[in-house]
This record gives C-alpha cells, structure tokens and sequence, in this order.
C-alpha cells in the first residue's frame, strides 16, 4: 500500500467541511495524512515542499507554481466574502498608521496592498490571525487586516470596517474575489485529485451534519451560528469548480499585482 498523501488545509469551518468526506474515506479517493494550519504556514511550507495537497493563498501562485498545479476545486473565491481593514474610531486614511496583517502572502494582504496605493502606514506588522483584533481593540495598532469568520464577529470587539476589500475588488473588476487555491504537486494525478474533492464537496452538501463534528472541533471556539455562516459564505459554486470566472478573478489578481511590480509574474494558471 502506498504512502498517504501529506495534505495541508486551516482547521477554519469551510476547509473542514470540504475536505472530513475525502479525509474519513467517504469518497474514495488515495488516503490521506492531514495537518491543520493557518494559511501563512502553509504558504512557506508549501514553498519548501512540504505537501502533497495544500490549501494555499492565491496570493502565494507565483513561488509555487513551478511544483504545484492549480486545482479546479476546493478552492475559496466568491462574492461578499472579502477581507476588511478594521479600526477603533473613524481615520481618513492609514497614512502614519500602525496596521497589524495576518501574512505577507496571503491574498488578503495582496488586496491591501493594491487598494492603499498612496497611503504610507508608519508601520505593517504580521501578527497571528487571531490576535488581531483585540491588538486592535486595546489599541497596539491603530488598524487591522482581517479575514474568515472576523467578518461575523468585528463588532463585537467594538470595531468598525474602515473598509471592505472584497466589495473595492468586485466594484472595480466585476469579478469574485480569490482568496485561497487547493495546490498538488505536478508528477500526482492531478485529474484524479480533482475529482476526488469534488466528490468531497459534493457529500459535504448532500450530508451536512456528517461533518458537524469535525468541523466543531477544529472551530477554535466558534459558535454553531458562527460556523455555519462561515460555510454558506465561503463554500459556493467556486468550490466546486473555478470556472472561467474564478480563472479570470486570479490571472486578474495576479497579473495587477505583476503589473505594479508587487510579486513576480505567475505561470500560467491552467498549465
């Protein structure tokens, strides 16, 4: 028998629920070693090859398309889902202000950079997810960068959006937004693989409480209500299969970001 597959994805509520059928044997498919990590370890990790299967940033294409090919499916794009800028009070601007950023790579960081050309915060600190918005809230940084179930939960903290990065995207492009992409290496089945998550996501539908616990447990503290918003907002139509909309979202990402001399140009994304 051969080897499982190393696979990487966030213990987050929509990875969780794509990927329990694939990872209990439920679908067929090869067998699977998975470990759970937020999306900026998987980024590096998935740079020095450590992985199988990753969930990745789109943001990260570029140092990793070389090894890895772009999967179809299982991937988070949409709409209404992007990330938000988050602070205390009203600013006119983050000229001269601190902002706390979940990673360096991560397409959520990408969208900021793009959208604040012209600002000069007085300092970009990358800061674990889920620290940043107390850091915020106690006033360690004057804004934060947030992604995932923050978009439910900011105002509990006692935040406002200063503003919403998916709704510039999609107001200027017309296009979802993408935010993470499903990566295997390039000698693995590749078509196979596809399948086999979109059968994933496929019974994850078909049978959602099967995942329920899986997903609770892996939650990191989150409410039932918390989870399940989580899930129908980023577990979409895009999950299934990109189409030529979620192609044309990240050659449209990516080749901005080449074009203002952000990241290297990224290989050709169906190759």
């Amino acid at each position: 028998m051969s080897a499982p597959l190393k696979i990487a994805y966030s213990p987050c509520p929509n990875d969780t629920f794509v990927f329990h059928a694939w990872a209990h044997g439920l679908v067929g498919g090869p067998p699977v070693e998975v470990e759970f990590a937020d999306i900026d370890i998987t980024n590096g990790a998935t740079e020095r090859g450590a992985y199988d299967v990753a969930k990745v940033s789109f943001a990260a294409l570029p140092w990793l398309l070389d090894r890895y090919r772009l999967l179809p499916c299982g991937g988070a794009l949409g709409r209404g889902c992007g990330p938000l800028v988050l602070t205390r009070e009203a600013l006119p601007d983050l000229s001269g202000r601190t902002v706390a950023v979940p990673s360096e790579r991560s397409t959520a960081y990408l969208l900021f950079r793009l959208w604040a050309t012209g600002q000069r915060p007085a300092a970009i600190d990358v800061v674990p997810f889920n620290q940043i918005m107390p850091a915020v809230r106690d006033g360690r940084y004057d804004a934060g960068l947030v992604i995932h179930e923050a978009r439910f939960t900011y105002p509990s903290y006692g935040l406002r959006s200063f503003v919403d990065l998916g709704a510039w995207w999609e107001q200027d492009t017309g296009l979802p937004i993408p935010l993470g992409a499903i990566l295997a290496r390039r000698e693995l089945d590749t078509v196979a693989l596809a399948e086999t998550i979109r059968a994933s996501v496929d019974y994850a539908w078909a049978h959602p409480d099967a995942s329920a616990e899986y997903v609770a447990q892996h939650a990191d503290e989150m409410s039932p209500d918390v989870q399940a918003q989580h899930i129908a907002l980023y577990v979409n139509e895009f999950t299934r299969d990109l189409g030529d909309a979620g192609y044309a979202a990240a050659e449209a990402l990516l080749g901005r970001a080449h074009d203002e001399g952000i990241i290297p140009k990224a290989p050709g994304l169906r190759d």
